[in-house]
């Protein structure tokens, strides 16, 4: 175990020996709603990876019993909203926000939170931010297909905590919230300009990258809410404790093979994403 893994255990109350292999009465259950779109099967594995007891589910009952819920996204705004309104989950969103537990959107998931986007003019967003989604400078290649560097903004966010900076982040879009006046913009990246890259307000994290695809940081993210949904239930050391457990888990695993720079959560090229590569949650 590295140095630096061991002072932020201790900093956490956590132990520094390996990690135990049972989930505990702490473990969190995260509700990642599945209305259709899309394959969550990674999102669902990369929570489990950051500790989490994590469902894909469209059961209002389990949502609500949940301790933290989770809305990804994929394709396009229209066909996501449809979606869920169609299966009564616009509504399970609402209730969720609403309940104070932690919530998190990713990716299109991230952008049907807003009032609106440009890419389907007609169609109303959830409203929870009051601003659009637009299109990304017509300057540079859309969509943004590849790994990129977050710019943390703001006081610091738990979203982050206990990650390093550069964070790497794997994006793929055309759009992205309007920046606002940045009160609830959390981080950044620069394409062609600063693009909003992640968002916070409240119980609500929302992030237009995948956390599920950028390898150790991604995981760092989940392993973050995971932490936050642990403590909405049991208290700030459960969550605590739940977060330490990833950072034992993670050490093990960085000490027990070779890291390359994939592996911790940087891209091969900083230049170039490989969507070939990329998307795979660390194992």
């Amino acid at each position: 175990m590295t140095e630096a893994t061991t002072r932020r255990l201790q900093r956490l109350g956590g132990r520094s020996s390996r990690h135990q292999e049972q989930p505990t009465t702490e473990t969190p259950l995260v509700a990642i709603l599945d209305y259709g779109i899309g394959n969550l099967r990674s999102a669902q594995k990369s929570f489990e990876h950051a500790g989490a007891d994590a469902r894909l589910t469209a059961d209002r009952s389990l949502i609500a019993d949940a301790d933290g819920v989770v809305l990804p996204g994929v394709g396009a705004f229209a066909p996501c909203m449809g979606a869920l309104q169609r299966t009564g989950l616009d509504d399970a969103v609402h209730e969720a926000v609403e309940s104070g537990r932690p919530f998190m959107g990713i990716c299109v998931g991230m952008q049907v939170l807003f009032a609106g986007s440009d890419e389907a003019p007609g169609t109303p967003g959830l409203g929870l931010f009051e601003r659009r989604v637009t299109w990304i400078p017509g300057s540079v290649k859309r969509p943004q297909m590849q790994w990129n560097v977050l710019s943390r903004r703001g006081p610091a966010h738990r979203m982050f905590t206990g990650l390093d900076d550069p964070i790497w982040a794997y994006f793929v879009h055309s759009l992205a919230p309007e920046m606002g006046d940045g009160t609830d913009v959390v981080a950044t990246c620069d394409y062609g300009g600063a693009v909003v890259a992640a968002v916070a307000r409240g119980n609500v994290w929302a992030a237009q990258f995948h956390p599920e695809k950028s390898s150790r940081a991604g995981l760092g993210i989940l392993a973050n809410f995971a932490a936050e949904a642990s403590s909405y239930r049991h208290g700030r050391s459960a969550g605590q404790r739940i977060l330490a457990d990833f950072l034992a888990r993670a050490d093990d695993r960085r000490g027990s093979k070779p890291v390359d720079l994939r592996s911790a959560g940087q891209p091969l090229d900083e230049n170039a994403g490989d969507p070939q590569t990329a998307g795979e949650p660390v194992s």
